[in-house]
């Protein structure tokens, strides 16, 4: 199955209710960046500047610059390019062989992401054979915001995850993008209802203490 060409919805919070009532703190969070890589980005129609990809786009690159000023870890998840049939196993019978190139594979520009913060990714979850759990231990945290794509793929997997290792998941709506909105609005209803909180990139700003008003952010 290749990725399909999305077109440009916008996600609009509709009937959301969240289970808890956790609060970010700054000293607890990690912000992590799912597979904002090119590969993945190009599935996107971003002719229009209110599409949910740019939204996106917009809020991560808000959230990145309020967690480097307040010395909040980002991680970027990425899968590396030309794996081996091994190395990709279950994945390729859903999705082919993958990302082939260095360029496809580089994080959008947009983002600015550093070398530092760049974590290898091998399956829809973020914790899944990498060393993230270990490395938020180390840094004595246990909040994960979550933003990136695809949001009822691996950003949906990986807030099951890291509920289920003792780490509240924050799910960044408006942060996120999807191949609808229907599947976004899924992602969304399922972590609010089952695994994490759900709020928005302004929220989350708020409570991180930087209230900057986010350009296309609801």
């Amino acid at each position: 199955m290749a990725l399909p060409q999305i077109s440009g919805y916008r996600y609009t919070p509709a009937n959301l209710t969240n289970t808890v009532e956790w609060t970010l703190d700054p000293a607890r969070a990690v912000l992590l960046v799912h597979d904002m890589q090119q590969y993945f980005i190009n599935a996107f129609d971003r002719s229009d500047s209110s599409a949910q990809i740019n939204v996106a786009i917009n809020s991560i690159a808000a959230l990145i610059a309020a967690a480097r000023e307040q010395d909040i870890p980002v991680v970027f998840s990425a899968q590396p390019p030309r794996q081996t049939a091994e190395k990709r196993a279950l994945l390729t019978d859903f999705w082919g062989t993958g990302l082939q190139s260095d360029e496809a594979a580089a994080i959008i520009e947009e983002l600015q992401a550093q070398e530092a913060e760049i974590l290898t990714k091998w399956r829809y979850s973020a914790f899944a054979h990498t060393d993230l759990r270990e490395q938020m231990k180390s840094w004595g945290r246990d909040q994960l915001l979550i933003t990136g794509v695809y949001a009822h793929i691996g950003c949906m997997t990986t807030a099951l995850d890291a509920f289920m290792h003792e780490t509240q998941p924050f799910f960044i709506h408006d942060a996120l993008a999807d191949f609808s909105l229907e599947k976004h609005q899924m992602a969304c209803d399922y972590v609010a209802s089952r695994c994490g909180l759900v709020c928005s990139t302004q929220q989350a700003l708020d409570q991180l203490g930087r209230g900057t008003r986010v350009r296309g952010a609801a």
